[in-house]
């Protein structure tokens, strides 16, 4: 089945799985999720939000179903042997069988984590191995395994924390010191109070880690009215399903830049909100603005020590997890507002960097109806059928969009436009058209590429 079409089917049936648990009808809820990840088993919020529903299920007892330990035998069975050969969407497809029964089960979650880290899903992993290691927190292999995924994932302040808790764990553990002196070469680890942490949720940059203190103090010692994030929490404490609340600290974690704590209160605005589509909107923003938040992480690591291959491999990992991700919501948002061409642009750009021109060429072709982008918008089609070698069309995409464009304040785009065009006619053998776009590119850049070397050689031919 199409990549695409599979995604597609995947979020059509989270978005019903999402409008049971707005009813806590778990069991159609849990099903409908079940079914989102079987379909798209890379997706992390896919699986976030089976866990929540599985969880509430079972009133977060945080033991699952009566006789979970005897339900859970063969299941163990079955993901041992299933391991043992490598068969890791056997082992995903058990271990999620298991979680249904005890979702808060350490063994059955780091299986899934493993399955997942074997096939390239860092985001699930991470997820997983964070619930095996909630679960068991004393249990030093998941902390390691996720120390490992956050590094890979570029989060090294996350990864720095896992170690602080294997040395706290092992105070011998030779490996714990060398890696955080490693990542304190990085200027990313955290230095903040990670006794005060005792499982993953509780994980903080080192900024962070000492503002739940600061807040308190604050809160000691202010009245109502003299600081707003105190105000907030008062507000949440006394209401927990506050909706308007959890958005405005939201709002304000995100002005200050503390993204994390933006994402974590908006989840649980989506969540006391019974699933409302446009928070899940903002948290999609948000996760988006963490990952690129990450790359920029993983760029400076990479460019601060050119040697090391594996963070260059890192950065370049995290920014094909945006692309892949930022196409996965924005398909979901052109289903949602089928008017707005704007976002099939956006959309169609994506596809684009990652060559999938069929996918893009249909969204463009809606996108042109709007003037104000009219002119990019041909200059995207023209890439497209260039790329799919139907030149002719190309061609009249590339001359409608030279009339829309100003040369002056569109400089770099009308060098671009007579670029593509004087190479289509240099190919078609019409010399004349050819040699006019060059010429106008030479008049706007005479650097250009390589617009002037064609322009001689037609020439001298």
């Amino acid at each position: 089945m199409d990549s695409d079409r599979t995604r597609k089917m995947g979020t059509d049936c989270w978005k019903r799985g999402s409008e049971a648990a707005a009813k806590q009808d778990w069991d159609f809820a849990i099903q409908m999720y079940g079914q989102a990840v079987a379909f798209v088993a890379d997706n992390l919020a896919f699986r976030q939000t089976l866990r929540s529903a599985e969880q509430k299920k079972y009133g977060d007892n945080k033991s699952g179903a009566k006789m979970a330990t005897m339900k859970l035998l063969p299941v163990r069975a079955r993901i041992k042997k299933a391991a043992g050969k490598a068969e890791w969407d056997a082992v995903d497809k058990a271990a999620e069988e298991g979680l249904a029964i005890n979702p808060w089960d350490a063994r059955i979650n780091s299986s899934l984590g493993e399955a997942c880290r074997q096939r390239g899903y860092t985001d699930v992993a991470i997820f997983c191995y964070q619930m095996a290691a909630a679960g068991d927190p004393d249990k030093k292999d998941h902390w390691q395994t996720l120390a490992g995924l956050e590094e890979e994932r570029g989060n090294y302040q996350e990864a720095a924390t896992c170690w602080k808790r294997i040395q706290k764990l092992d105070p011998l553990d030779g490996e714990a010191r060398s890696k955080l002196s490693a990542l304190d070469a990085t200027q990313t680890m955290d230095r903040g109070g990670y006794e005060k942490a005792e499982n993953t949720r509780e994980m903080k940059t080192a900024y962070d880690a000492d503002r739940p203190n600061r807040s308190a103090a604050r809160e000691s010692v202010e009245t109502p009215g003299e600081n707003l994030e105190a105000d907030l929490h008062r507000t949440i404490r006394r209401d927990p399903t506050d909706r308007d609340a959890h958005l405005k600290l939201a709002d304000l974690y995100k002005r200050e830049g503390r993204l994390e704590e933006a994402l974590k209160t908006l989840q649980q605005a989506l969540e006391v909100s019974g699933g409302d589509a446009n928070i899940r909107e903002v948290v999609e923003d948000v996760e988006l603005d963490i990952l690129k938040d990450n790359i920029l992480k993983a760029k400076e690591v990479a460019a601060a020590d050119v040697e090391n291959a594996q963070a260059k491999k890192n950065a370049k990992k995290l920014a094909q997890e945006l692309i892949h991700r930022e196409i996965e919501v924005l398909s979901s948002r052109v289903d949602r507002y089928p008017a707005d061409v704007k976002i099939k642009y956006e959309l169609a750009k994506r596809f684009m960097r990652v060559q999938k021109y069929p996918q893009a060429i249909p969204l463009l072709q809606r996108a042109v109806a709007d003037s104000r982008i009219e002119a990019d918008v041909l200059v995207a089609l023209g890439k497209c059928f260039i790329s799919e070698k139907k030149n002719s069309i190309a061609l009249r995409n590339l001359d409608k969009a030279i009339t829309l464009i100003d040369r002056g304040t569109q400089s770099e785009l009308a060098c671009e436009v007579h670029y593509l065009l004087g190479r289509l006619y240099q190919e078609a053998e019409e010399t004349k058209k050819a040699e006019d776009h060059y010429n106008e590119v030479l008049l706007i850049d005479y650097e250009y590429r390589d617009a002037l070397q064609r322009l001689e050689k037609l020439q001298d031919g």
